[in-house]
């Protein structure tokens, strides 16, 4: 299981990758899905990704009922996860860091606060000792 994903998003890493999680994430993240057994032409899920890897997803997320009868994922929470706006404000700050953007720059061009760059400065810096 892929931990760093939350909720279905894992699931869904194991099943199809990361790429496939992330688009989810980022077309639907944040509202609740329903998921079929198998994929149909016209389902969101095979819209975005393609019917080939939408039936890998609806199929390895399917769920046998005890009668026996394959069942799809219903009012499913679509976490935002990577996707979310403040990963992407980090992954923004990280890229002005790499590139090495100053801190008061790099808090201004991904619309967080100057005191997470040098939080994120610290932890990124292997020279960078600890207190403690």
């Amino acid at each position: 299981m892929s931990s760093k994903w939350p909720g279905i998003l894992s699931d869904i890493v194991d099943i199809a990758g990361t790429n496939a999680a992330f688009a989810i994430a980022q077309s639907h993240g944040g509202t609740r899905v329903s998921i079929p057994p198998r994929a149909t032409p016209d389902h969101w899920l095979t819209i975005l990704l393609g019917f080939e890897k939408a039936d890998k997803i609806c199929q390895g997320l399917a769920t046998l009922d005890p009668d026996g009868k394959l069942r799809g994922v219903q009012n499913e929470m679509i976490p935002r996860g990577p996707a979310s706006m403040q990963a992407a404000a980090r992954r923004v700050a990280q890229d002005a860091l790499d590139n090495g953007t100053s801190a008061r720059e790099t808090a201004r061009l991904a619309g967080l606060h100057e005191r997470t760059i040098w939080r994120m400065k610290a932890k990124g810096d292997p020279d960078q000792g600890s207190l403690f």
